[in-house]
């Protein structure tokens, strides 16, 4: 177990490059650490701690295709959240995140409350029930936590914590059986059904899994997922976060629109998911589908839906082949479709707020010709997402800062290891 000490020694410095690519200092990573294992032991009178760390993700293409068993692009990121974790004699999981009031969880109760949805409580008893449930051993566990992976950025803050703390139950009292899709997996159950939020599957896949991967969801419970080595940097080109102050706390509904919409166009072929049609026959049926649906974003979302999925295609093997011009091509029309088709740019109850859509048309205005950006993640409100070529980084973070405010644009790398237990 790790102790402050063991940290200012130089405990984690071979893990750093692994966990935050070149983007770390190891000085400030240590005080980080450090200061977590600090405060574990303030909290929980405790004198060492395991370390565990679990990363944000940053979709690269498929922008809400997942939920209806399409292909997603997605990278692993250097931004995360870490927890210092020891086993407790008991039946109780006391989390306790930077921030956030206390969270405590008595395993001898694994049933769904729906008084605990939307709340930090339903994802961690969901999480457990669905260890349980696989006939694996859960057990009483205290943590704090810190992260980097900002709440509403469209970063996935929530997969991130639901990650993490599958990856607990995991090592501490599986041996780490389970590889990263299955506690992606159980982590989405726990958002789903728990925490009541119809979200896909992708976040969680991303933030578990380590690296750029294509994801295809086509069979839901054994999604294919294709590791791709790759580096924006080595072509010119920096991946970089815009966050345009939107919050996600309020808008569950705009989001669970998105998938019901689509499986509107599904249900007229009495299939669930829009997957399992193909696109020529949605073209046939379009004029009976109008009739029918009376609903024409339904429409345009299930265009998005079919034209994305074979973008992710054409994305993965540009990546494939190391052709970055190709690859941009695709993510420009990945964020045309999703602000002319998806319509996921700004909430229909607030449209006098559209951070997303001003930010895009601020870097097409400075980035001109080479501009490719889309917005990132779900939307609504949050980030976008911005391929800056280096001679113009330090220009273009000045622009968007001075209207969104210092510090809302990230330059972020992607990270190669999963989430997963650092120090014992």
């Amino acid at each position: 177990m790790a102790t402050v000490e063991m940290i200012r020694k130089g405990l984690l410095h071979d893990i750093y490059p692994h966990l935050y690519a070149t983007r770390f200092d190891n000085g400030e990573m240590d005080r980080r650490f450090a200061s977590l294992l600090a405060t574990h032991s303030e909290l929980f009178k405790v004198a060492d701690a395991k370390l565990f760390s679990t990363a944000g993700r940053s979709e690269l293409g498929g922008n809400h295709t997942d939920h209806n068993l399409g292909k997603v692009l997605a990278a692993t990121i250097n931004l995360d959240t870490i927890a210092a974790v020891s086993p407790r004699d008991d039946n109780l999981v006391v989390l306790i995140s930077e921030g956030y009031p206390p969270v405590e969880i008595d395993l001898a109760n694994l049933e769904m409350a729906e008084r605990e949805k939307n709340t930090t409580e339903a994802l961690v008893r969901g999480i457990a029930f669905a260890f349980k449930q696989r006939g694996l051993a859960i057990g009483g566990w205290q943590a704090n936590t810190t992260s980097r992976v900002l709440k509403g950025s469209g970063l996935s803050s929530s997969a991130a914590i639901e990650v993490l703390c599958a990856t607990i139950f995991n090592h501490l009292f599986n041996g780490d059986t389970l590889s990263p899709i299955e506690l992606a997996i159980i982590g989405q159950f726990s958002e789903n059904h728990y925490f009541g939020k119809p979200s896909g599957l992708m976040d969680q896949v991303a933030c578990a899994n380590g690296g750029i991967v294509s994801i295809d969801f086509e069979d839901a419970k054994n999604p294919v997922v294709t590791p791709v080595p790759f580096s924006f940097e080595k072509h010119g080109y920096h991946l970089v976060i815009v966050d345009t102050g939107g919050n996600h706390a309020d808008l569950t509904p705009e989001y669970a629109s998105v998938p019901e919409e689509m499986r509107q166009v599904a249900t007229y072929f009495n299939k669930k998911n829009l997957r399992e049609i193909e696109a020529d026959s949605f073209a046939a049926a379009l004029p009976e589908l109008r009739k029918q649906l009376d609903n024409d974003r339904a429409l345009l979302r299930a265009i998005h839906f079919f034209g994305e999925n074979d973008r992710v295609t054409s994305m993965l093997e540009a990546l494939e082949k190391e052709d970055m011009q190709g690859f941009l091509s695709k993510v420009r029309s990945s964020g045309e479709s999703s602000f002319c088709f998806l319509q996921n740019l700004y909430p229909t109850t607030n449209p006098q707020e559209q951070g997303l859509s001003l930010a895009i048309a601020m870097t097409k205005e400075i980035l001109g010709d080479d501009s490719t950006v889309r917005v990132h993640g779900g939307g609504f409100a949050g980030t976008i997402q911005a391929y800056v070529p280096t001679g113009k980084l330090s220009v273009y973070k000045d622009y968007l800062e001075s209207v969104f405010g210092e510090g809302t644009v990230t330059r972020i790398a992607v990270r190669e290891k999963e989430s997963c237990c650092i120090a014992e």
